[in-house]
């Protein structure tokens, strides 16, 4: 895998890149969008809380097919409003802390999820041999 930084361009503004290229012969793990949710049904106050329980589901998910944030080419997440993108944005960069290859990254906000408790949902792509 190879990060894509074409010098033409503004460079990333926050940790992520601006591509990722995988190379053919990759396996590729898609998870489904990871509400805050525990497994008990509890649902943590705040953004930087609920995010920090979005990255663990999807840690999980990733770890069963073998693979972790290392792994991880895309993340898609959304928040209910600015006021959330600083505590997300605390918890992705602490969950790719220490991964070589920042993933490409979208960060997108929405009106609202299933339950008003919800603020932050995020899904990710990875890639492995």
């Amino acid at each position: 895998m190879r990060p894509l930084a074409p010098p033409t361009i503004a460079p990333p503004f926050a940790a992520y890149s601006h591509g990722v290229e995988v190379a053919a012969g990759h396996r590729l793990v898609v998870t489904s969008g990871q509400l805050a949710l525990g497994a008990d049904g509890s649902v943590p106050q705040g953004a930087e809380a609920q995010a920090h329980l979005c990255f663990d589901n999807c840690a999980a998910i990733l770890a069963e097919a073998g693979m972790g944030p290392g792994n991880v080419i895309r993340i898609n997440a959304f928040v209910t409003g600015r006021e959330h993108m600083a505590g997300y944005m605390a918890a992705r960069d602490a969950w790719l802390g220490g991964v070589a290859m920042l993933p490409a990254s979208t960060l997108v906000i929405v009106s609202g999820f299933t339950r008003p408790e919800f603020l932050v949902e995020v899904e990710v792509t990875a890639a492995g041999v």
